[in-house]
């Protein structure tokens, strides 16, 4: 069976994937999500036995929602990016300090600039349902009042830093994890291994997303603050992310991790190893303390299939998609649901946050692909090119084929004869497998953009469109 990807009207590959019929039906036959708000409380009332019965459901169709088929749809986005958001505009220069991870922040539409801000700002100091919330709502009020900026011929512009708007948030965070972390060993140097990387200096995606998500739902239905835990689902997803660097840092043998040495180069390989496998043991503690068992069962699958992730045979597009989901997305999308569900969401709601995280975590490895080929080893704080170097073909890769079949045998062989990196990195520079990787990330994020649209209006749902520029953006 033959499936062609269409960019921009051209082909930009042609792929073949055996057997996928009945995943080709399960994608045509998955309904759009209703973008209508409901506050009906009598929707909450969802029995375990259905929540389960749906994780179980999500469980089965995550992959079949990645395969070949899917990639057909990408024809349809010219017609959807004419009614999403304008993120794509240019941010002009804030004089605001702003997180080093922050390159450019969404525009949002004037008219939604011109009234956020003073409503709540009224909310904040006079209606009583908000008088019990934190200063915290005031001083985003009075900032985003103070982000709007006329230019001549433009409407005003909506802009704001999740970082700045999480600031207090991903600090806690990550001191809490790394007092969770101390506490549950008496082991010097397994403190110190299993602490090294949550020094904050990453992009924080996981937590970030996880927050802004939990604020968002719980704005939604005039909660005060994050519950206790929707802030451990953040710090599980971080957890279960660092350790799954720790053990890449050993099947890899990479010598620098974040612009400094990785684990692997300071200690031994079974030393390493089992600080990975004591950060997973804490996280699935915290996991069993939750005592929600369709949370606990949710967060369980974004760690397996994210550990699930390292493959052995060679891939082709199909295969490629579905392991991205399962390396960077599910991880990402699982905990969006995680909190969503803790903060009361009914089955509609849920999905839409996993939806939201499974585009920005397909969005972010696709462009991370990218970056291997275009970004400096300085700017990305490990090497560039890495995939090839392992016998990876990723989406550059595959897309290049098209124009270079040469690279085929490269990949069926793994790029292990000399010059095959070297080959290999050359062509994808002459294909247009960047631009088209770049196209694919698009696409997911204006998705992503979409769907957060539909959340109610506060300044967690405006950052959850942000985030989608940052990711498309991000250079390093």
């Amino acid at each position: 069976m033959s499936y062609s990807l269409c960019i921009g009207g051209k082909v930009g590959i042609r792929y073949y994937k055996a057997g996928c019929a009945a995943c080709a039906r399960s994608v045509g036959k998955r309904g759009t999500l209703d973008s209508r708000k409901s506050r009906d409380s009598d929707s909450r009332a969802v029995g375990s036995q259905a929540r389960l019965t749906a994780v179980f459901a999500m469980a089965c169709l995550g992959s079949s929602r990645l395969c070949a088929a899917r990639a057909e749809k990408l024809c349809q986005f010219r017609r959807n990016i004419a009614s999403s958001v304008n993120f794509r505009r240019e941010l002009v220069d804030q004089p605001q300090q702003q997180h080093p991870s922050v390159q450019q922040a969404a525009p949002i539409s004037g008219s939604i600039a011109s009234t956020t801000g003073s409503r709540l700002l009224q909310r904040s100091q006079s209606s009583p349902r908000y008088g019990g919330r934190s200063c915290r709502t005031t001083s985003i009020a009075r900032a985003i009042s103070s982000m709007q900026t006329q230019q001549p011929g433009s409407l005003p512009d909506y802009r704001i830093d999740p970082y700045q708007l999480l600031e207090d948030d991903l600090k806690n965070v990550y001191e809490d994890i790394r007092r969770e972390l101390v506490a549950n060993t008496s082991h010097e140097e397994l403190r110190t291994i299993a602490t090294y990387y949550f020094g904050g200096q990453g992009k924080a995606l996981r937590p970030m997303v996880a927050i802004l998500m939990a604020r968002a739902i719980n704005y939604d239905k005039d909660q005060s603050g994050l519950l206790v835990s929707q802030r451990q689902v953040a710090m599980i997803s971080e957890m279960i992310h660092n350790a799954s660097l720790v053990h890449d840092d050993v099947v890899d043998q990479s010598d620098f991790r974040r612009g400094k040495p990785s684990v692997n180069a300071l200690w031994s390989q079974k030393k390493v190893t089992m600080a990975g496998d004591f950060i997973l043991a804490v996280a699935s503690m915290m996991i069993a303390r939750l005592q929600n068992d369709d949370v606990t069962l949710t967060l369980s699958q974004g760690e397996f299939m994210q550990l699930g992730s390292k493959e052995t045979e060679n891939e082709r597009f199909a295969h490629y998609l579905t392991k991205t989901y399962r390396k960077t997305a599910s991880l990402i999308a699982n905990s969006a649901k995680a909190v969503a569900m803790l903060g009361g969401a009914d089955e509609r709601l849920a999905e839409l946050a996993f939806q939201y995280g499974r585009n920005i975590g397909l969005a972010f490895q696709l462009v991370d692909d990218l970056l291997d080929f275009v970004s400096s080893s300085d700017a990305m704080g490990k090497p560039t090119a890495a995939d090839l170097k392992l016998g990876l073909a990723t989406a550059p890769v595959l897309f290049a084929c098209e124009r270079f079949p040469e690279l085929n045998p490269m990949i069926m062989r793994r790029f292990q004869e000399p010059g095959d990196v070297e080959k290999a990195f050359e062509l994808v520079h002459k294909s247009q497998g960047l631009e088209q990787t770049r196209f694919l990330a698009k696409k997911h994020c204006v998705e992503a953009v979409r769907l957060a649209q539909t959340l109610a209006e506060s300044p967690y749902q405006k950052s959850l469109m942000v985030v989608s520029d940052l990711v498309i953006n991000r250079i390093k």
